[in-house]
Order: structure tokens, then C-alpha cells, then sequence
């Protein structure tokens, strides 16, 4: 298994450059890891579309993903462009709903993978680290939103 292991390793450290997870400790840290994947995709993919089943949330290692929202014509409006450090996708994680928006890839990526399935046994594994993990998902979220009313009130 040291190949397991050293991939734990690497997705623990290219983690704890995501300000998401600064209130883990490296122990915690380190056990989180082992519930994401990693994926590289090349530039100009869709990962998901919007209206998709959510079944997972992403992290961007390296390379830049754009988010789309259709508006009331249908067609793609240009929402944000995500760098390294940010995530997107954590609502369908949490709601099991499906996708908000739509997310490409803007470069070649590499991106940090934490599906339903992951996040659910590590609720019945660690429920206290899960929780944890929940939380800095929420606070993120949260921000965003808080953001977001902020520059809808200034147009």
C-alpha cells in the first residue's frame, strides 16, 4: 500500500493549502485525505452541467474553472472564475441536488475530488472530523453567499 499512502500524502498537503481546511490539525488532516480522489482534466471540459445529479465537490489544486448560471434566455452567463485553493460544488454534496451551475474548466486542472458516497463514510467512520469537514463546507458557503448579496445590492 505505499503507493495508497503516498498519495494521501500528497492530496493531505495540496489540502492544506485550501484556507477551507485550516481548522484541521495535520492528524485530522491527514485522515480527511484519505476520503478525496484526485482528477486532471484538460482545458475546455465540462465537469458538470447544471441540472446534473450533484454527486460530488471539487477542489482546485492547479488551473482555473469558470462557473456558468443559464439565464432567463438560456443562454450561459459568465458567474466566476475559480483558482487554485477555491471549491465549488459543495451544495450538491451536502443536498444530494442537483447542480446550480454549470463548471468548465478554464486551463488544464487538477482538482481535488470529495464525492457523496466519501463524505457519508467518513460521517460513519469519523463522525467528529465529518462534522468538522461539514462545517468548513458550510462557512464557505456561506461566504460566498454573503458575497454574492453584497454585489447584487451594489448593481
Amino acid at each position: 500500500m505505499p503507493e495508497k499512502s503516498a498519495l494521501i500524502n500528497e492530496i493531505r498537503d495540496m489540502l492544506s493549502e485550501c484556507d477551507m481546511f485550516n481548522m484541521l490539525r495535520s492528524t485530522e488532516l491527514q485522515l480527511v485525505a484519505s476520503y478525496f480522489s484526485t482528477s486532471k482534466i484538460s482545458k475546455g471540459k465540462i465537469i458538470f452541467r447544471e441540472g446534473d445529479a450533484g454527486t460530488f465537490m471539487c477542489i482546485i489544486n492547479r488551473g482555473s474553472v469558470t462557473v456558468y448560471k443559464a439565464n432567463a434566455e438560456n443562454k450561459n452567463v459568465q458567474l466566476a472564475t475559480l483558482t487554485k485553493g477555491r471549491s465549488f460544488g459543495e451544495m450538491a454534496v451536502l443536498d444530494g441536488e442537483r447542480r446550480s451551475a454549470m463548471c468548465g474548466t478554464e486551463t488544464e486542472c487538477e482538482l481535488l475530488i470529495l464525492s457523496k458516497d466519501s463524505l457519508d463514510k467518513m460521517l460513519n467512520d469519523n463522525p467528529k472530523i465529518a462534522a468538522k469537514v461539514i462545517r468548513m463546507i458550510a462557512i464557505s458557503l456561506s461566504r460566498r453567499l454573503r458575497m454574492a448579496d453584497g454585489r447584487l445590492v451594489n448593481t
